[in-house]
């Protein structure tokens, strides 16, 4: 049996504001355009910095490593 694919938490909301997070998703600009690059790992730690976003607490990007392709 397959694991389903980790979906977009995108609410077609589009806007990010003055700390380059998305007033829609939470997630931030960086983390928006590399989503489809991203494995499922990386994708579940950007849903627990949403989280982390989500409840005020301070969350940096995730960024993959340039040898990280």
């Amino acid at each position: 049996m397959t694991e389903r694919q980790l979906v977009s938490p995108c609410v077609s909301i589009c806007a990010l504001d003055e700390d380059d997070i998305c007033v829609g998703c939470f997630r931030t600009g960086g983390e928006i355009s590399i989503w489809g690059l991203l494995s499922d790992d990386e994708k579940r730690e950007v849903f627990r910095r949403i989280d982390q976003r989500m409840n005020g607490e301070p969350a940096p990007c995730v960024v993959r490593k340039e040898n990280d392709k």
